[in-house]
């Protein structure tokens, strides 16, 4: 323990395995999660304190896909500021980390991307876990709102771009038909988080490419061919494959409820993960943005362009949460753990981050019961305050 007093949270309702426990204060030591002990327990006492005022106290939540937010793109300026001003706008709805997420660009602007991530984690800006390349190795079929004049497939200055050591965690979203497994199987092994997206591929091609290293599917149905009786697709392969990560847009939008209750019953549980695939609109008074040329505007919570295409959402995580229970059924308990508790493993953080454990970050989302975040904890420090 440090030579300063711990901090105790106190009364409030801590999520447990199985729903909000009352009683409980949590001792907070150098950034983490000391021990959760009883609330008249005496090193609350010698503890300086905080009160909750009877709100929940849930493990911050993880997105690993965050294109933007606060009015900023990452994609516009590439950086350390800009990843700033992102991560906290959406520490404002209980994100307490996050993978910025770059979208299909050139090159250069990769490097830029790669470079300022690695930067803004050695400055400790809160909340920043790495970086989520989302193309430009990706399929013109499906291409959503990416810039397909943009797609190529990947060449060895790519591939030793993300291969390389870097601070944080990258995760790449490719199209499996447009990469060889060799090349899958080579950013695997460098620990780069391989996962499938905006992909024509057909089942086999998938399967071939989750033996090779593909780790999971950005935002499950979304830009993927779909399950069908005699070709499974994209979304069969994922649903069919026990041992991959499905991120999940709970927008109302992106995916049907029935669709998301669909993916939660076909994968074990801890596979299924919530994603906002945020844009600038989250945390601004702004729903208008430029992206690729084209001004999109979020209306009713829904990003489109002009032509009617999703570009990706005006989802947080808290609004996420709350849907998963309003609109799924889920129970809160499990809500936040698709929130925290699964993305930390999907991307290899499972013993630092996303519980409420001794031992863990001290990184806290505390909600009212309108679902609206009063308070985003990082490392132990308040960061936001609502």
């Amino acid at each position: 323990m440090s030579s300063q007093a711990p901090l105790a949270l106190i009364n409030g309702r801590v999520l447990g395995d199985h729903g909000p426990r009352e009683g409980l204060a949590v001792l907070v030591d150098d950034g983490r999660i000391h021990a959760i002990v009883a609330q008249d327990d005496p090193r609350v006492s010698a503890a300086l304190t905080h009160d909750l005022h009877g709100h929940l106290l849930l493990p911050g939540f993880i997105d690993v896909q965050v294109n933007g937010g606060g009015g900023l793109l990452f994609n516009d300026a590439p950086t350390v500021e800009t990843l700033r001003g992102i991560a906290a706008a959406h520490a404002r709805f209980g994100s307490t980390g996050l993978l910025p997420t770059l979208i299909t660009d050139t090159a250069e602007k990769m490097h830029a991307a790669l470079d300022a991530v690695d930067a803004a984690i050695e400055q400790g800006v809160p909340g920043v876990l790495g970086i989520h390349v989302e193309g430009p190795f990706l399929a013109p079929a499906r291409k959503g709102i990416h810039d397909a004049s943009l797609f190529r497939h990947p060449d060895a200055g790519d591939i030793a771009m993300l291969a390389t050591r870097h601070r944080g965690k990258v995760m790449l979203t490719l199209a499996p038909e447009q990469v060889t497994t060799d090349t899958i199987r080579t950013l695997s092994e460098a620990g780069v988080i391989v996962v499938a997206g905006h992909t024509a591929a057909d089942y086999a091609t998938t399967r071939a490419a989750l033996d090779a290293g593909v780790c999971g599917f950005t935002h499950l149905y979304n830009a993927m061919t779909p399950l069908a009786s005699r070709e499974p697709g994209v979304v069969g392969a994922a649903l069919d494959d026990p041992h991959s990560w499905c991120g999940l847009i709970v927008d109302g939008h992106h995916v049907h409820p029935a669709a998301l209750r669909v993916a939660l019953v076909a994968k074990p549980p801890g596979k299924c993960v919530l994603v906002t695939d945020a844009m600038p609109p989250v945390g601004s008074d702004t729903p208008e943005y430029v992206l690729n040329g084209q001004t999109i505007v979020a209306r009713d919570g829904i990003c489109q362009s002009d032509a009617g295409v999703l570009a990706g959402s005006a989802l947080d995580m808290a609004t996420g949460v709350r849907n998963l229970v309003e609109m799924v059924g889920l129970s809160l308990a499990e809500a936040s753990r698709m929130a925290s508790t699964y993305p930390a493993a999907w991307i290899g953080l499972e013993r630092s981050h996303g519980r409420l454990a001794a031992g863990y970050r001290a990184d806290f989302a505390v909600l009212d019961d309108a679902w609206q975040v009063r308070e985003t904890w990082i490392g132990g420090q308040r960061v936001h305050a609502g």
